[in-house]
Order: C-alpha cells, then structure tokens, then sequence
C-alpha cells in the first residue's frame, strides 16, 4: 500500500480488502444463492465463496453475500464492498441510519418493520467491526469480478436445484 506523508490509512483512498458481491434468485421468491470475492490487494490473495437457500428472495441472497464475506474477515479491517444491488448500497448508506432511528419501522406512521430486518441488523453488527464502504457497479455489465460472484451465485443455487449449466 502506498500512503501519502501526512496521511491516515483511513483517508488514503486505498481499500486494504475489496469484498465483491453478489446474489441471485430463481423465482422470487424461490431458490436462491450467494456469493463473495474477497481480495487482500496487497497480497494478490482472494477466497470465494458461495452458498444456496431453498425459499428465499434475491434481496436476502444480495445481503447474505455481504454478511458471508464480512463474516470471514478474523480481524478489524477497511473493507470496500463493491455491489450491484441497489438496494444493498442504498440500504447500507442511507436507509439503515433511518430504520434504526425508528425501531427497526419503515417509517414514522408505523407502517410496519423494515423488510429482512434479521439480515439488516446482522450487516449493522458485522460492519461496526471494520471501516466499511459501499460501490455499486452495474450488473451484467462486465466487471470481471462481479461477473464471477454472478456466476458463482447461479450455480450454488443451480447446484441445489440439482442442475448444473
């Protein structure tokens, strides 16, 4: 890692781990999968991995992928998640301050809990132990690593259906 004299590791600008993403869903819900590429820069090293639900949604898988990959860090880090998910990025950034503010509600005239509340607060506890940012990519778009968690993804839940491509 290259630093600049006088600054901090936080500002940088370099991520120490790059944490790519990404769920898929067949049906909606319906099986589904997660997966992850971790990448220490530094190093050159990454570990993938990926994981299936029989009845999910794409959304939860979206998060489960963020969750995993966080979850297999052993100490404090500065993580740059990388997303095709809107809604991951949005809801990390944005929505979470707001959820948490109102008890875990939509919003203020109580119309009802957040949705994957359970995987919301579980991203919310993991990500307090490192220094976390969120980029959304385009999906199927060609960036080479959000095509392999992509692909990854598909076949974990490819692979639970009992087919492979």
């Amino acid at each position: 890692m290259t630093r600049r004299s006088g600054a901090s590791q936080s500002d940088s600008g370099d991520a120490e781990v790059v944490l790519y993403t990404d769920g898929a869903c067949s049906g909606n819900p319906g099986p589904g999968g997660w997966a992850f590429v971790l990448e220490h820069r530094a190093s050159g090293k990454t570990l993938e991995d990926s994981g299936s639900e029989r009845q999910t949604t794409n959304n939860r898988m979206e998060l489960q992928a963020v969750i995993q990959g966080l979850s297999r860090l052993t100490r404090r880090a500065r993580v740059h998640v990388v997303t095709d998910s809107s809604y991951v990025q949005q809801g990390a950034t944005d929505w979470i301050h707001k959820w948490k503010a109102r008890g875990w509600k939509k919003r203020t005239s109580g119309k009802g809990p957040v949705k994957n509340q359970d995987l919301w607060q579980q991203l919310d506890r993991i990500r307090n132990q490192h220094e976390v940012s969120f980029e959304r990519v385009r999906g199927h778009a060609g960036h080479p690593m959000n095509e392999r968690c992509d692909e990854l993804a598909v076949a974990a839940y490819q692979h639970l259906k009992g087919s492979r491509w």
